[in-house]
C-alpha cells in the first residue's frame, strides 16, 4: 500500500507539469508497466482528478480542469511562494486568504514552517503607477528577511543590466523588505551612500559572508511603506506627490473614472469632469493628462500650465510644424 501510494503521488507530481504524458514515458518513470499505469490513473479519476486520455499507438494522459478542487501537490518552493502571495494579499482578501493561509501552514513540516515564518515582510497594497512583476528566488527573500531581523549587515552586487559595468559590491544595512506589484525592495541604509536606498530584490546578488552586527535606525517618517512610496512618487520622505494639479476634462466622468488610478475625480456634468491628480514633474503631469484624449482646461497651478506649453512646443517640433 505504501508503495502504491507513493507512486501515486509521484505520478500526480508529473501529470501536474503542464505537458502531455505518454503512457510509455510515465511507464519508464514510474518503473512500472503500462497496465499499471491506467490502474494508477483509474484511482487518481475516483480521487476527483479530472485525467484525459489520448488514444493511438503513443497514447497518453493529461491533467485537465475538472468541476471540483482535488488535493494539490507542491514542492518546497511552491509552498514558500503560495503562502507568501497568500500573505501579501490578506489585506485585500482578508478572511478567505488568512484560512486559506493557516490551512496551508498547519500541514506544514517544520523545516518549511521554519522558513515561511522566517519571511517577514510589508505590502504596499496601493503603489502609484504601475509596473511588469519580477521573479525573485525564494532563497534570495529568506535570506534578505533574515538579515533584517538578525540586524547583521548585508553585502551584494547590484545590476541586472548586461551593458552595466562591473562595480563594487554595496554595503547596506538593510531595515524591511516590501512587496508591490509583484516586486520586491529591500530598504536600507547604504553605508556607502550614508543615506538610505531602495534596492530592487531581483538585481541582488548576495556576498558571503554576513557583515557585522549594527544598530537600527529609525527610517523617515517611520514607516516603511509609506517610505518606499514616496520614493516611487519622486519624493524622499513624505508619501505625495511633489507635482499636484487639478484641471477639467472634456469627458463624462465615467470614462475618466476607470483609467483615474488614485486620482480624484469630479463630476461636472454630462461631457465634463474636474481632475486633480499628481505626479514626480509638472511636465510628467501634463502628459499623463493627454491620456485621455480631451481637451483640458488648466484650473491650477500656474506650474501646469507652463507645463502643458513645453509640451506644446516639443510636440509642434516634433510634428515639423515652423515656429
Amino acid at each position: 500500500m505504501t508503495a502504491t501510494t507513493s507512486r501515486l503521488l509521484t505520478l500526480l507530481s508529473l501529470l501536474q507539469t503542464t505537458r502531455d504524458w505518454p503512457g510509455s514515458v510515465l511507464a519508464e518513470r514510474l518503473e512500472v508497466s503500462p497496465r499499471t499505469v491506467r490502474r494508477d490513473v483509474d484511482r487518481l479519476r475516483e480521487l476527483g482528478y479530472n485525467i484525459a486520455a489520448s488514444m493511438g499507438p503513443e497514447g497518453g494522459y493529461r491533467l485537465d480542469a475538472g468541476n471540483q478542487l482535488p488535493p494539490l501537490l507542491f514542492d518546497d518552493d511552491q509552498v514558500v511562494a503560495l503562502t507568501v502571495a497568500l500573505r501579501s494579499v490578506g489585506a485585500a482578501l482578508e478572511e478567505p486568504a488568512v484560512r486559506a493561509l493557516s490551512t496551508v501552514r498547519q500541514v506544514l513540516p517544520s523545516r518549511l514552517r521554519h522558513r515561511v515564518d522566517a519571511l517577514q515582510f510589508t505590502s504596499i497594497t496601493h503603489p502609484p503607477g504601475g509596473s511588469d512583476p519580477a521573479p525573485v528566488s525564494t532563497d534570495v527573500l529568506v535570506a534578505l528577511s533574515a538579515a533584517v531581523r538578525s540586524r547583521v549587515v548585508l553585502r551584494f552586487d547590484y545590476g541586472g543590466r548586461s551593458d552595466a559595468e562591473a562595480r563594487p559590491p554595496r554595503t547596506v544595512e538593510p531595515h524591511h523588505l516590501v512587496t508591490s506589484l509583484g516586486r520586491w525592495y529591500l530598504v536600507a541604509w547604504s553605508r556607502d551612500r550614508a543615506d538610505w536606498r531602495v534596492f530592487r530584490a531581483d538585481r541582488i546578488t548576495l556576498r558571503t559572508p554576513d557583515g557585522p552586527r549594527f544598530e537600527p535606525r529609525p527610517i523617515p517618517g517611520g514607516d516603511a511603506a509609506e517610505f518606499v512610496s514616496a520614493r516611487f512618487k519622486g519624493s524622499d520622505s513624505v508619501n505625495r506627490w511633489p507635482c499636484v494639479g487639478t484641471v477639467i476634462l472634456h469627458r463624462p466622468a465615467r470614462e475618466v473614472l476607470p483609467f483615474a488610478g488614485v486620482s480624484v475625480v469630479e463630476d461636472l456634468g454630462p461631457d465634463r469632469c474636474g481632475l486633480t491628480g499628481g505626479s514626480w514633474s509638472w511636465i510628467a503631469l501634463a502628459a499623463t493628462l493627454n491620456h485621455f484624449d480631451a481637451d483640458v482646461d488648466v484650473v491650477g497651478p500656474a506650474e501646469l500650465r507652463d507645463a502643458f506649453a513645453v509640451l506644446a512646443q516639443r510636440n509642434s517640433a516634433s510634428a515639423g510644424v515652423p515656429k
